[in-house]
């Protein structure tokens, strides 16, 4: 594609409001992205029957120097340029009426994979939410064949689920709330580099002269819940972004499902409501959304293989589980003052019970039953 063909379909996808049932209603009346900006806003006018914003000459202008800028970025970072017309574009967005005709790519990920599913879920995500993103991707990977996660890189459950992802040999992508030239949150920078030397990929639909704003990230979740066969909410507050990406899912007749929790658990609450509202279905494992989509099994596939539930436990080391059945994300402190225990005793008791497979360590030390 010559540079002046992806100017004016950069251009052409920034005209506000631009979706694929406007493009194709534009492109079934005007030849071309090229004959859309070359006209007379009167020959425009008069060929689309139509008088607002996107016809006058000084918009149309705006954008075309918009997308020149565009075109010396993406060429000079060798970002890639999926266009609703091309052959490798998402073919999952092709049917949602508010998806964007033209996205940006940092990547060699196949968005056309047979399998993709995105993971979303609360920014304060707890150990249960955690350890759930590691099991259910590793089953994934063991279990199925051409399998993409998809999820957002923000804090909590989206970038365990990249991680996890990468851990286990799967490609990942992230949806971006901005253009390429900038990572957000900056913390997982490192995380958007593994992501794209794993085989993954970064994907916007942003420029890089867009403003970052709140109301991208809204924006983005329509992406997030296009690109894939189903949604997966792990953890979730009453109200929040994953359920926006929930019900987006939904309202494109994609799966939804969710990860039940306590009701006691504030960022189990959105989760457990989508089950109760008929909005989700209820998952535990992996097996559990592979036979929901009927995907089919890899010959000879196994789980990925647990430690024994029930390994032989020391009286310290059982006095300790049961403190921590009854005070999840306990900080060490507390188990030490509770229990009565040294802290140099108590430090040798956690290591033995986390390589056990029995416990999980947070960040702040503060330790969980896994």
């Amino acid at each position: 594609m010559d540079t002046n063909e992806l100017t004016y379909r950069i251009a052409f996808a920034s005209i506000r409001g631009m979706g694929y049932d406007l493009a194709k209603k534009i492109l079934d009346i005007i030849p071309s992205e090229r004959d859309f900006f070359t006209l007379s806003q009167r020959e425009l006018q008069s060929t689309l029957s139509l008088k607002n914003k996107i016809t006058e000459s000084g918009y149309r202008h705006q954008l075309l120097e918009k997308a020149e800028h565009e075109v010396e970025f993406v060429t000079k970072n060798k970002i890639g340029v999926k266009y609703f017309t091309d052959d490798d574009y998402p073919e999952r967005l092709i049917d949602v009426n508010d998806a964007p005709i033209l996205i940006y790519m940092e990547g060699k990920c196949n968005l056309n994979a047979k399998k993709i599913i995105s993971m979303v879920g609360t920014r304060n995500a707890t150990i249960y939410g955690q350890h759930f993103c590691d099991k259910f991707i590793a089953d994934i990977a063991a279990m199925v064949d051409d399998a993409v996660i998809v999820s957002g890189l923000a804090y909590g459950i989206d970038i365990a689920s990249h991680r996890a992802a990468i851990a286990n040999g799967l490609p990942t992508v992230a949806v971006l709330a901005h253009g390429l030239n900038t990572i957000y949150p900056s913390q997982h920078r490192n995380d958007a580099i593994d992501i794209i030397r794993h085989g993954g990929a970064l994907l916007t639909d942003y420029t890089s002269q867009d403003a970052l704003h709140r109301g991208n990230f809204i924006a983005r979740n329509r992406i997030v819940a296009a690109i894939s066969d189903c949604t997966l909410v792990v953890e979730s507050a009453i109200k929040g972004g994953a359920l926006i990406t929930a019900r987006l899912a939904s309202s494109y007749n994609r799966d939804v499902f969710a990860v039940p929790g306590r009701i006691s658990d504030d960022f189990s609450a959105g989760c457990n409501k989508l089950v109760r509202d008929n909005e989700a279905s209820l998952i535990t494992c992996a097996d559990d959304l592979i036979k929901a989509m009927r995907w089919e099994k890899k010959a000879n596939s196994e789980v990925a293989k647990q430690k024994s539930l029930f390994p032989e436990l020391t009286t310290e080391e059982t006095t300790i589980v049961e403190y921590l059945k009854k005070n999840p994300d306990a900080h060490i402190n507390a188990i030490s003052a509770a229990l009565e225990q040294p802290m140099s005793q108590l430090l040798s008791t956690l290591v033995d019970l986390e390589f056990k497979g029995v416990i999980m360590v947070a960040p702040g030390n503060k330790y969980s039953l896994a």
